[in-house]
């Protein structure tokens, strides 16, 4: 036991040990969905693997009859076009804000208590707000995602910014680099990895965020679809609409972290 701290798996029980969770919980799923169909073969809580089988089939195979067009497909194109446009924006606002509040004193004299003061709102409670403002469309959702995840994105962005060591400036300064080239070619390589990894830290939120948008005011999207059948009791699309979103949400972190190993190999040696 006193060695377990030192102890590292061989890659292939890594790989056990990672998959063995899901496995176990999936088990649990099958038995006790097993066992209140025995006892209820009406019961719509916990649906057979077999009854979200042939719902997921028929979502990506049989055309709507009020669009005419793949349920899974129109909704995960709809919700990705808003999720993916928020995101963006806030990483480019993130990086440019956080670097020049992490490296000019004058910009961050000005702006970080504002960024500060605004990460504490909790953006759901502006979101009738938000609808007020820029009515019930698409607009108010990408606000929303962005409102939500850029002032953390700028936060992180000018502490990782003020981190690097004094040193590095004062040699750039000396080798006559003016501002807008330490911070183009010395600061923004250094800051491009961390960047991507505080996007990877809100996709969670920015995903929580959209879903509860589309709850609320969307005609179609992920999130509209799990609260428009919720009425129904219909687990058997809500379960998978989740295990959808789960998907969607882990490739885009996995996207994240290798291209990030692709592009700053240096920062990962």
């Amino acid at each position: 036991m006193s060695r377990l701290i030192s102890y590292e798996p061989h890659k292939v029980n890594r790989m056990i040990m990672s998959i063995l969770p899901f496995v176990i919980l999936l088990l649990v799923y099958v038995i006790a969905s097993s066992s209140r169909l025995e006892a209820n073969p009406n019961d719509k809580l916990l649906p057979s693997i077999a009854t979200m089988q042939h719902k997921v089939i028929s979502l990506i195979s049989e055309p709507d009859k009020r669009t005419g067009g793949i349920l899974l497909i129109e909704d995960t194109l709809s919700s990705l076009k808003l999720l993916l446009t928020g995101v963006m924006v806030s990483a480019v606002f993130g990086l440019l804000i956080g670097i020049l509040n992490g490296t000019l004193s004058v910009f961050r004299i000005l702006l970080s208590p504002l960024s500060t003061v605004i990460s504490l709102i909790p953006p759901m409670a502006i979101l009738p707000i938000l609808f007020i403002c820029f009515g019930l469309g698409d607009f108010a959702k990408i606000m929303l995602i962005i409102i939500g995840i850029c002032p953390f994105i700028i936060r992180d962005i000018e502490q990782n910014t003020r981190a690097i060591p004094q040193e590095i400036i004062v040699k750039s300064l000396t080798l006559g680099a003016n501002t807008w080239q330490i911070i183009i070619r010395v600061i923004l390589p250094q800051i491009m990895p961390k960047l991507f990894s505080s996007v990877r830290l809100t996709l969670g939120s920015a995903w929580l965020f959209l879903i509860s948008a589309e709850a609320i005011a969307a005609n179609s999207g992920l999130g509209y679809r799990i609260f428009l059948v919720r009425r129904y009791l219909d687990m058997s699309v809500i379960i998978p609409y989740v295990a959808w979103i789960t998907i969607l949400a882990f490739s885009m972190d996995l996207f994240l972290k290798v291209a990030s190993k692709k592009l700053f190999k240096w920062y990962f040696r």
